[in-house]
């Protein structure tokens, strides 16, 4: 039988303190084309699945289903959330992935207990940066011109790196989160866009919350959103994103 696969959480906390030795289900949540969601146990760690048909479509529905349930564990319990479209072919490996991947489950459960992921969207809209992010094209044959050119768009990249980097280190200040992952593109209408992951105690949402009219305040021509809390989606460790296991 073929396992999809939504994520690795603590058998004890899904199912109130105790241990189970078969697979259990969750009778308020559906999991993918509303399918049933099962609790596959492996020792402390239990894999949140649901039977799959091999070649069965995977749509843009599915990726919110998917979400879904990692949230609802997310809720009740630490979980090491799988990649979308993470497929296990047959029991035998499926339990194998998780023998295989003990100790960095351990390890990365340790971790995250009574953590929560914060995304936060800061959109500079400043005209000013109107042209520096107006590279043009290059010229269409090598010389004096298309090398100044070069040079004027490795200061542009410059500019926009430093000011990214100066907008970061200001949105860290005022969260303090405990990680952060940050990603910075550049938009059509001249800005920039940072996505930011912030790793954060899970006590501290609600704070971390209100200090949002602040950063509103603080950052000039910005305008900063908040959402959370999520699973760490983006805290998981290398290797577990490449736990064994065959994806769509």
């Amino acid at each position: 039988m073929a396992w999809y696969a939504y994520c690795i959480a603590e058998q004890e906390a899904l199912h109130n303190g105790l241990r189970a030795r078969r697979p259990f289900a969750f009778s308020n949540i559906r999991g993918i084309q509303q399918a049933a969601v099962l609790a596959y146990p492996s020792g402390d760690f239990a894999v949140v699945v649901s039977e799959y048909t091999p070649g069965a479509q995977l749509t843009q529905q599915t990726i919110v289903e998917h979400a879904r349930v990692v949230s609802e564990c997310f809720r009740i319990s630490t979980v090491l959330p799988f990649k979308f479209g993470t497929i296990f072919e047959t029991d035998d490996a499926l339990r194998r992935a998780v023998r295989t991947n003990r100790k960095t489950f351990l390890d990365s459960v340790a971790k995250l207990r009574g953590k929560a992921e914060m995304h936060i969207k800061v959109s500079l809209k400043d005209g000013s940066l109107q042209e520096i992010f107006n590279d043009g094209g290059l010229p269409a044959t090598v010389g004096s011109d298309y090398l100044m050119k070069l040079r004027d768009r490795a200061a542009r990249e410059r500019e926009r790196q430093t000011k990214a980097r100066a907008l970061s280190l200001q949105v860290n200040k005022l969260f303090s989160p405990l990680e952060e992952e940050i990603s910075c593109k550049k938009i059509e209408s001249g800005g920039i866009i940072l996505d930011i992951a912030h790793l954060i105690d899970s006590k501290s949402v609600e704070k971390y919350q209100n200090r949002l009219s602040s950063a509103s305040r603080q950052f000039k021509n910005c305008e900063v959103s908040v959402s959370g809390p999520w699973p760490p989606y983006h805290f998981l460790p290398g290797k577990l994103r490449t736990v064994n296991n065959q994806s769509n």
